[in-house]
Formats: C-alpha cells, structure tokens, sequence
C-alpha cells in the first residue's frame, strides 16, 4: 500500500528503514510521551519487524505506513490503521513523528491520509484513537483532522514513575463526510 499526500509519501514498511526510526526514537523529545527510557538497534529492528508482520497477515487489518517526505524521501515517522477484525466497521490511527518535524503539519497531513483512508477504502463507520493529556500537539493534530473529543481517562496509564491522563477522541463517517471528506483543513 502507498498513499501520497501534498508534501508526504506513506509507504510500507522496508527492513532497512531501522536506522532511520532509531534515530529519532532516541531523541527525548520523543522519548517523553512513551513508557521507554531509551531504544536500542535491537528494539527498533523487533519494532520494525512488527510493522513488517501486518503486511503478510492474512487477513490484513493493521496498515503502518512510513512517513517518508516528498521533496528528499527522508523517513520521518510512521502513522497506521488497525481494524479490529477483518471485517470490522471500527479502526482505530496512530502516528509519531521525529521531533524534528514537529509543527510543520506532517503529523496532520498523515493522520488525515489515515481516516481518508479508513472511511474509504475499508468503508469504516467509526474511527478513533487516543493521546496522552500532556500531548498537546498531538490533541490538536486530532481536532485538525476533525476528530472529536470524547472523554478523559485519569490516571489509567502508569509509567517513568507516574500516572497519565489519557484522552479519547473519534469521528462517524458521516461526519467525516459532511466536513467535506477529510479535505478541509480547521
């Protein structure tokens, strides 16, 4: 599978692309919002070999892509949709992106391919996700892309040695829909 957007491409996953996430998976910035302390070569080839995984699954319900830019094929990132079943009318999107390109609306850009993607190809009814509450940026990519919020789980993830708010956010297809097929920026 390969998507393209205005300034991105998506792309399955390669074995050699490791180097690529490694180095952005050590930069604290990243770091921050996820229960590691640190990642190896060995935790980003295992992560990797994950993605690598979905693509032979048979059936297939969990798409990762990596976000490689357009204008120099630097892999930046990586967004996905994971269907509960194969023949499920609800996914769920996720992406993370190297902090370098943090607020320059890749993120944006990727999530919208996501739920684009989601309500037409696989003709979901239902898409969400979640983000942790101190994850402003990404609440926002997630409010661009016309999700809604829906709640807040206190204190429901524990990790580096402290309790996290999560929130939860979703959109229907009609709604999607009626916002113009995801093609409308907020």
């Amino acid at each position: 599978m390969e998507l393209s957007t205005a300034h991105l491409n998506l792309r399955e996953f390669r074995e050699n692309d490791w180097p690529a996430i490694l180095a952005y998976q050590q930069d604290p910035r990243y770091l921050q919002y996820y229960a590691w302390t640190e990642r190896t070569a060995a935790d980003v080839q295992a992560f990797v070999q994950m993605f690598l995984d979905f693509q032979i699954a048979q059936p297939r319900t969990k798409f990762q892509l990596a976000i490689v830019l357009k204008e120099t094929g630097q892999l930046i990132g990586n967004c996905g949709l994971r269907l509960k079943s194969a023949d499920a009318f609800e996914a769920d999107i996720g992406y993370e992106l190297s902090p370098k390109y943090w607020g320059k609306g890749y993120a944006t850009e990727a999530a919208q391919a996501m739920v684009n993607l989601g309500f037409t190809q696989f003709g979901l009814h239902r898409i969400t996700t979640h983000c942790l509450a101190e994850n402003i940026g990404s609440a926002r990519v997630l409010e661009k892309v016309g999700m809604q919020f829906e709640g807040r789980l206190r204190e429901n993830e524990f990790f580096k040695g402290r309790y996290w708010d999560t929130l939860l956010y979703a959109t229907l297809e009609r709604e999607w829909r009626e916002w113009g097929d995801g093609k409308n920026g907020r």
